[in-house]
Protein backbone atom coordinates (compact mmCIF):
# COMPACT_ATOMS: atom_id res chain seq x y z
CA UNK A 1 0.00 0.00 0.00
CA UNK A 2 0.99 3.15 -1.01
CA UNK A 3 1.71 6.22 1.81
CA UNK A 4 -1.08 8.29 0.18
CA UNK A 5 -2.92 4.67 1.01
CA UNK A 6 -2.01 4.35 4.19
CA UNK A 7 -2.73 7.74 5.00
CA UNK A 8 -6.58 7.48 3.71
CA UNK A 9 -7.01 4.49 5.58
CA UNK A 10 -5.94 5.88 9.30
CA UNK A 11 -8.30 8.84 8.04
CA UNK A 12 -11.00 6.58 7.68
CA UNK A 13 -11.03 4.82 10.71
CA UNK A 14 -10.39 7.99 12.61
CA UNK A 15 -13.72 9.60 11.03
CA UNK A 16 -14.89 6.48 11.90
CA UNK A 17 -14.27 6.36 15.03
CA UNK A 18 -15.47 9.77 15.59
CA UNK A 19 -18.79 9.02 13.91
CA UNK A 20 -18.84 6.23 16.47
CA UNK A 21 -17.86 8.50 19.75
CA UNK A 22 -21.23 10.54 19.09
CA UNK A 23 -23.69 8.37 17.78
CA UNK A 24 -25.72 8.51 21.28
CA UNK A 25 -28.84 6.06 19.30
CA UNK A 26 -26.78 3.33 18.52
CA UNK A 27 -25.75 2.63 22.27
CA UNK A 28 -29.42 3.16 23.64
CA UNK A 29 -31.86 0.29 23.68
CA UNK A 30 -35.35 1.03 21.36
CA UNK A 31 -34.31 4.28 20.71
CA UNK A 32 -36.58 4.47 17.47
CA UNK A 33 -39.12 4.66 19.84
CA UNK A 34 -38.31 7.74 21.08
CA UNK A 35 -38.88 10.91 18.66
CA UNK A 36 -42.79 9.83 18.56
CA UNK A 37 -43.12 9.32 22.24
CA UNK A 38 -41.68 13.04 22.52
CA UNK A 39 -43.98 14.33 19.73
CA UNK A 40 -47.60 12.58 20.76
CA UNK A 41 -46.52 14.37 24.58
CA UNK A 42 -45.95 17.67 23.16
CA UNK A 43 -49.30 17.75 20.84
CA UNK A 44 -51.03 16.27 23.97
CA UNK A 45 -49.36 19.22 26.48
CA UNK A 46 -49.66 21.72 23.53
CA UNK A 47 -53.58 20.64 23.05
CA UNK A 48 -54.27 20.58 27.03
CA UNK A 49 -52.76 24.51 27.00
CA UNK A 50 -55.39 26.12 25.10
CA UNK A 51 -55.18 30.07 24.52
CA UNK A 52 -52.10 29.44 27.00
CA UNK A 53 -50.11 28.20 23.56
CA UNK A 54 -49.54 30.91 21.60
CA UNK A 55 -48.21 29.28 18.45
CA UNK A 56 -45.94 29.81 15.33
CA UNK A 57 -44.88 33.26 16.34
CA UNK A 58 -42.48 34.82 14.36
CA UNK A 59 -38.83 35.90 14.67
CA UNK A 60 -37.62 36.35 11.22
CA UNK A 61 -38.68 35.86 7.88
CA UNK A 62 -37.31 32.24 7.37
CA UNK A 63 -39.94 29.41 7.78
CA UNK A 64 -37.93 27.78 10.53
CA UNK A 65 -37.18 31.05 12.40
CA UNK A 66 -40.39 30.98 14.79
CA UNK A 67 -40.98 30.29 18.57
CA UNK A 68 -43.92 28.66 20.51
CA UNK A 69 -44.87 30.23 23.57
CA UNK A 70 -46.47 28.89 26.53
CA UNK A 71 -47.97 31.06 28.93
CA UNK A 72 -48.52 30.18 32.95
CA UNK A 73 -51.81 31.04 34.93
CA UNK A 74 -51.00 34.54 36.10
CA UNK A 75 -48.76 36.91 35.75
CA UNK A 76 -45.26 35.01 34.65
CA UNK A 77 -41.92 35.19 37.35
CA UNK A 78 -40.18 35.53 34.22
CA UNK A 79 -39.09 33.78 30.81
CA UNK A 80 -37.49 30.28 30.12
CA UNK A 81 -36.13 29.64 26.53
CA UNK A 82 -35.27 25.67 25.20
CA UNK A 83 -33.20 25.05 22.01
CA UNK A 84 -33.77 21.92 20.81
CA UNK A 85 -30.99 19.30 19.85
CA UNK A 86 -30.50 17.06 16.84
CA UNK A 87 -26.82 17.87 15.98
CA UNK A 88 -27.91 21.22 14.41
CA UNK A 89 -29.59 19.26 11.57
CA UNK A 90 -32.69 17.90 12.62
CA UNK A 91 -35.95 18.62 14.80
CA UNK A 92 -37.80 21.24 15.78
CA UNK A 93 -39.53 23.12 18.41
CA UNK A 94 -43.11 21.25 17.52
CA UNK A 95 -41.33 18.64 18.88
CA UNK A 96 -40.75 19.03 22.61
CA UNK A 97 -43.29 21.85 23.76
CA UNK A 98 -44.18 18.94 27.00
CA UNK A 99 -40.94 19.67 28.61
CA UNK A 100 -42.69 23.19 29.66
CA UNK A 101 -44.27 21.64 31.91
CA UNK A 102 -41.50 22.32 34.88
CA UNK A 103 -40.98 26.02 34.57
CA UNK A 104 -44.48 26.72 33.52
CA UNK A 105 -46.05 25.20 36.91
CA UNK A 106 -43.46 27.35 39.03
CA UNK A 107 -45.45 30.26 37.31
CA UNK A 108 -42.65 30.46 34.26
CA UNK A 109 -43.12 31.61 30.86
CA UNK A 110 -41.32 29.27 28.66
CA UNK A 111 -40.30 30.34 24.65
CA UNK A 112 -39.64 26.82 22.28
CA UNK A 113 -37.40 28.14 18.77
CA UNK A 114 -36.62 26.44 15.90
CA UNK A 115 -34.04 27.71 13.95
CA UNK A 116 -32.26 27.25 10.36
CA UNK A 117 -30.91 23.72 10.10
CA UNK A 118 -27.55 22.75 8.53
CA UNK A 119 -26.88 22.52 5.37
CA UNK A 120 -28.78 25.16 4.76
CA UNK A 121 -27.39 27.35 7.39
CA UNK A 122 -23.85 27.33 9.49
CA UNK A 123 -23.56 26.78 12.90
CA UNK A 124 -22.82 30.26 13.04
CA UNK A 125 -25.95 31.12 11.44
CA UNK A 126 -27.87 28.88 13.92
CA UNK A 127 -26.48 31.47 16.84
CA UNK A 128 -28.01 34.15 15.56
CA UNK A 129 -30.66 32.40 15.32
CA UNK A 130 -31.26 31.66 18.78
CA UNK A 131 -29.93 35.20 19.56
CA UNK A 132 -32.50 36.66 17.54
CA UNK A 133 -35.38 34.45 19.31
CA UNK A 134 -34.31 35.08 22.49
CA UNK A 135 -34.84 39.03 22.01
CA UNK A 136 -37.85 38.53 20.16
CA UNK A 137 -39.42 35.61 23.22
CA UNK A 138 -37.95 38.19 25.70
CA UNK A 139 -39.99 41.07 24.07
CA UNK A 140 -42.95 39.27 24.78
CA UNK A 141 -42.64 38.51 28.86
CA UNK A 142 -41.01 41.07 31.33
CA UNK A 143 -38.57 39.56 34.01
CA UNK A 144 -35.32 37.33 34.12
CA UNK A 145 -34.77 35.45 31.11
CA UNK A 146 -32.86 31.60 31.90
CA UNK A 147 -31.66 29.24 28.89
CA UNK A 148 -31.38 25.73 28.09
CA UNK A 149 -31.12 23.44 25.56
CA UNK A 150 -30.24 20.02 24.76
CA UNK A 151 -26.97 18.72 22.88
CA UNK A 152 -26.87 20.68 19.98
CA UNK A 153 -29.45 23.12 21.78
CA UNK A 154 -26.96 22.72 24.82
CA UNK A 155 -24.47 24.09 22.60
CA UNK A 156 -26.61 27.14 21.72
CA UNK A 157 -27.67 27.86 25.39
CA UNK A 158 -24.10 28.28 25.72
CA UNK A 159 -23.52 30.92 23.32
CA UNK A 160 -25.82 32.99 24.62
CA UNK A 161 -23.89 32.70 27.86
CA UNK A 162 -20.54 33.98 26.41
CA UNK A 163 -19.08 36.76 26.99
CA UNK A 164 -19.41 37.89 22.88
CA UNK A 165 -22.36 36.45 22.07
CA UNK A 166 -24.30 38.91 19.59
CA UNK A 167 -26.93 39.75 22.34
CA UNK A 168 -27.48 43.61 23.29
CA UNK A 169 -26.61 44.82 26.39
CA UNK A 170 -30.22 45.18 27.62
CA UNK A 171 -31.17 41.72 27.00
CA UNK A 172 -27.38 39.92 28.24
CA UNK A 173 -28.67 41.88 31.95
CA UNK A 174 -31.92 40.18 31.87
CA UNK A 175 -29.78 36.45 30.88
CA UNK A 176 -29.63 35.51 34.52
CA UNK A 177 -28.97 31.67 34.41
CA UNK A 178 -28.19 29.14 31.70
CA UNK A 179 -28.21 25.54 32.16
CA UNK A 180 -26.72 23.48 29.14
CA UNK A 181 -27.79 20.09 28.58
CA UNK A 182 -25.40 17.23 27.19
CA UNK A 183 -23.88 20.31 25.22
CA UNK A 184 -21.96 20.29 22.51
CA UNK A 185 -19.53 22.69 24.19
CA UNK A 186 -15.73 22.28 22.01
CA UNK A 187 -16.91 21.54 17.93
CA UNK A 188 -13.34 20.64 16.48
CA UNK A 189 -13.64 16.74 17.70
CA UNK A 190 -16.93 16.76 15.43
CA UNK A 191 -14.35 17.87 11.80
CA UNK A 192 -13.78 13.89 11.47
CA UNK A 193 -17.51 12.81 11.82
CA UNK A 194 -19.31 11.73 9.16
CA UNK A 195 -21.83 14.13 10.10
CA UNK A 196 -19.71 17.09 9.08
CA UNK A 197 -20.59 16.33 5.26
CA UNK A 198 -23.68 18.28 6.21
CA UNK A 199 -22.43 20.40 9.24
CA UNK A 200 -19.58 22.04 7.14
CA UNK A 201 -17.58 22.89 10.04
CA UNK A 202 -13.93 24.21 9.34
CA UNK A 203 -11.59 24.59 11.93
CA UNK A 204 -11.80 28.44 12.06
CA UNK A 205 -15.65 27.97 12.76
CA UNK A 206 -14.88 25.45 15.66
CA UNK A 207 -12.23 27.63 16.94
CA UNK A 208 -15.26 30.65 17.23
CA UNK A 209 -18.52 28.67 18.05
CA UNK A 210 -16.94 26.74 20.64
CA UNK A 211 -18.10 27.96 24.47
CA UNK A 212 -15.50 25.96 26.03
CA UNK A 213 -13.07 28.29 24.11
CA UNK A 214 -14.99 31.66 25.20
CA UNK A 215 -15.37 33.61 28.27
CA UNK A 216 -18.88 33.22 30.09
CA UNK A 217 -20.81 36.27 30.78
CA UNK A 218 -19.88 36.94 34.21
CA UNK A 219 -23.25 38.31 35.27
CA UNK A 220 -25.12 34.72 33.58
CA UNK A 221 -24.73 31.71 36.28
CA UNK A 222 -24.03 28.64 34.46
CA UNK A 223 -24.66 24.61 35.72
CA UNK A 224 -24.01 21.80 32.91
CA UNK A 225 -26.08 18.84 33.22
CA UNK A 226 -25.51 15.62 32.00
CA UNK A 227 -26.72 11.82 31.94
CA UNK A 228 -24.57 9.45 33.71
CA UNK A 229 -25.09 6.90 30.94
CA UNK A 230 -24.21 9.09 27.85
CA UNK A 231 -21.45 8.45 25.84
CA UNK A 232 -18.46 9.18 27.35
CA UNK A 233 -17.61 12.20 24.79
CA UNK A 234 -20.73 13.72 26.19
CA UNK A 235 -19.49 13.57 29.24
CA UNK A 236 -15.91 15.24 27.90
CA UNK A 237 -17.82 17.92 26.54
CA UNK A 238 -20.27 18.34 29.96
CA UNK A 239 -16.92 18.33 32.28
CA UNK A 240 -14.97 20.49 29.79
CA UNK A 241 -17.25 23.39 29.71
CA UNK A 242 -17.44 23.06 33.54
CA UNK A 243 -13.70 23.56 33.88
CA UNK A 244 -13.28 26.14 31.23
CA UNK A 245 -15.95 28.10 32.83
CA UNK A 246 -15.34 27.46 36.66
CA UNK A 247 -19.19 26.48 36.91
CA UNK A 248 -20.83 23.80 38.44
CA UNK A 249 -21.47 20.41 36.55
CA UNK A 250 -24.15 17.79 37.49
CA UNK A 251 -24.23 13.87 36.00
CA UNK A 252 -27.87 12.63 36.56
CA UNK A 253 -27.40 8.76 37.42
CA UNK A 254 -28.96 6.16 35.20
CA UNK A 255 -29.74 9.01 32.53
CA UNK A 256 -28.39 8.46 28.37
CA UNK A 257 -28.94 10.94 26.06
CA UNK A 258 -32.23 10.91 25.18
CA UNK A 259 -33.96 10.55 28.70
CA UNK A 260 -31.40 13.48 30.20
CA UNK A 261 -34.02 15.91 29.64
CA UNK A 262 -37.37 14.50 31.00
CA UNK A 263 -36.56 16.07 34.24
CA UNK A 264 -37.20 19.61 32.76
CA UNK A 265 -41.28 18.32 32.26
CA UNK A 266 -40.69 17.96 36.27
CA UNK A 267 -41.51 21.00 38.24
CA UNK A 268 -39.89 19.14 41.52
CA UNK A 269 -36.48 18.48 39.44
CA UNK A 270 -32.55 19.16 40.25
CA UNK A 271 -32.73 20.24 36.85
CA UNK A 272 -35.84 22.68 36.84
CA UNK A 273 -34.32 24.10 40.37
CA UNK A 274 -30.80 24.94 39.01
CA UNK A 275 -32.45 26.64 35.72
CA UNK A 276 -35.14 28.90 37.53
CA UNK A 277 -33.15 29.51 40.45
CA UNK A 278 -35.28 27.80 43.21
CA UNK A 279 -32.95 26.11 45.80
CA UNK A 280 -33.48 23.41 47.46
CA UNK A 281 -35.96 20.29 45.80
CA UNK A 282 -38.25 17.94 47.17
CA UNK A 283 -35.95 14.80 46.08
CA UNK A 284 -32.08 14.88 45.02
Amino acid sequence: MSSNGRAKDVSMREGEEASRAYANGDFIEGAEAFPPRWEAAAATFRAGLGSRARLDLAYGPDPRQRFDLFLPEGLPRGLAIFFHGGYWMAFGRETWSHLAQGPLAAGWAVAMPSYRLAPTARIAEMVEDAARATAAAAREVAGPVVLTGHSAGGHLAARLACAEAPVAPDLAARLLRCVPISPLSELEPLIPTAMNDTLRLDPAEAATESPARAARRPTTAVTVHVGGQERPAFLWQARLLSEAWSCPWHVEPGRHHFDVIDALADPASRLVADLLGSGEVSRP
